[in-house]
């Protein structure tokens, strides 16, 4: 079940909301709980093991933890041991695959649930949190159906005092609502209409299309990609708020950064917050010079490439991404900070050239399509059949996405989110999504491959 699924809009979530208002506080977490079990439950139907693979996880991390918080001497021999359970279930599915020769079915949610277990287990070693007495409240914190399949990743020092002390009432439902319809017509409205381009680009084949289409399937990926996780996202984060729960936001309008430096600042906030804390610090930060520096931006990108997937493309991107980022750390920074029109063509160039890296596996097909980059680009090409039939078709979607991803757009919705002409606005976007839906013209959630 998904976030845009009509079942879930039109039968689960009334159903869950009610019984969270109507139900006496005491009980409020213990329906969050059965929910948020049913919802993966419906997720993984067809492999049942993989609800038991999670439950069983949940509960070694607790008790991991239980032992951590109780323990004097072996502190660190422990959390490893503790750790190494759900990192090595997580390499397991992602990487069996290279040995067997077969695809490996990845549970659904498991890179992000894992690392929500990690980040729990070296907060409870580093002593930023207690050590969860209470196996219910440790379960609801972990199984929470907002951000169990894709995040934001919320450390649980943040998400479990919340529990059994939010304050419901009818304006903070009725924010979540309107957050949760935002993000709902990200998904559907711009991030499934303008994937139809890259899919199309798919179909023709790389090796057919001019350089300037080409050129315009990355902007179309590179929005796509963006509205579909920032949709996701902001409606786990509408999704809390109507629950009474505050969750991390998880973009900052990415692309408006001038640096590929402050890019990561605001792109999947929360995955880039988890690998500061918990393995670029950890290994020493920038506080032991320039060279361990570097080394420790490598092991985090290279350890974010490999989250992200077991193909050899997700390699590369996060080398070319510690390629750019450990220049900007020498000397690039700076020189882009002086010029905000040098910042932002750098960033046009280097933001669909990174994706090019992430949405094509095939290293072949990769090949191709960076060949019609440089190499199928000429006047005669830009004013070439395929470029204006697609332009055409997708050209002011793709103008449309450019404007709303921008930060002035966000600062008007602030402004207006509670007049009356938002409320109609946000009703037309609604019926439209569901009309959407019901005609099938919807798309999976891209992160939920992940």
């Amino acid at each position: 079940m998904a976030f845009s699924d009509l079942a879930f809009l039109f039968l689960f979530l009334p159903v869950v909301l009610a019984g969270i208002y109507l139900l006496p506080r005491r009980y409020q977490d213990g329906l969050l709980l059965a929910a948020s079990l049913i919802f993966y439950a419906l997720g993984v139907r067809q492999r049942p093991w993989a609800i038991a693979l999670f439950l069983g996880l949940c509960w070694l991390c607790w008790f991991g933890g239980r032992l951590l918080g109780a323990a004097t001497r072996y502190r660190r021999q422990l959390l490893w041991m503790a750790v190494a359970v759900p990192v090595g279930c997580l390499l397991g599915f992602k990487y069996a695959g290279i040995f067997t020769g077969t695809a490996v079915w990845l549970p659904l949610g498991m890179s992000f649930y894992t690392f929500s277990m990690v980040g729990y287990l070296f907060d409870v070693y580093r002593g930023k949190v207690d050590a969860e007495r209470s196996l219910g409240r440790f379960f609801t914190a972990q199984c929470m159906f907002p951000k169990l399949i894709s995040g934001p990743l919320t450390p649980y020092g943040q998400i479990a005092p919340q529990l059994g002390r939010r304050r419901l009432d009818l304006r903070q439902l009725d924010t979540g609502l309107r957050t949760f319809i935002l993000g709902l017509g990200m998904k559907v409205l711009l991030a499934d209409r303008i994937g139809g381009l890259w899919r199309q680009l798919g179909a023709i084949g790389y090796q057919s299309i001019s350089g300037p289409l080409a050129w315009m399937g990355l902007v179309a990926f590179s929005l796509q990609l963006y509205f579909d996780f920032h949709g996701y996202s902001t409606m786990a984060v509408g999704l809390g708020q109507m629950l009474g729960l505050s969750l991390p936001q998880n973009f900052a309008h990415p692309y408006a950064a001038k640096s590929m430096t402050d890019f990561w600042r605001r792109w999947h906030i929360t995955l880039s917050s988890w690998f500061r804390d918990y393995v670029y610090i950890p290994l020493g930060g920038s506080r032991r010079g320039r060279p361990r520096q570097i080394c420790n931006l490598l092991a985090v990108w290279v350890l974010t490439g490999m989250w992200h997937g077991s193909t050899v493309n997700f390699l590369l991107w996060g080398l070319f991404l510690f390629l750019l980022l450990a220049a900007e750390k020498l000397w690039l920074y700076e020189r882009l900070q002086h010029s905000r029109v040098w910042g932002h063509l750098y960033m046009a160039l280097c933001i669909p050239l990174s994706w090019m890296l992430f949405a094509i596996p095939d290293l072949g097909q990769l090949g191709a399509y960076a060949q019609r980059l440089w190499g199928g680009f000429s006047a005669a090409a830009l004013a070439g059949s395929d470029f204006v039939r697609y332009g055409g078709q997708y050209g002011l979607l793709l103008v449309l996405g450019l404007i709303l991803c921008m930060p002035g757009p966000a600062r008007l919705w602030r402004r207006v989110r509670h007049t009356p002409l938002a409320t109609g606005f946000l009703l037309v976007v609604f019926w439209a999504c569901c009309y959407c839906l019901s005609a099938g013209l919807n798309d999976p959630f891209m992160y939920f491959s992940f």
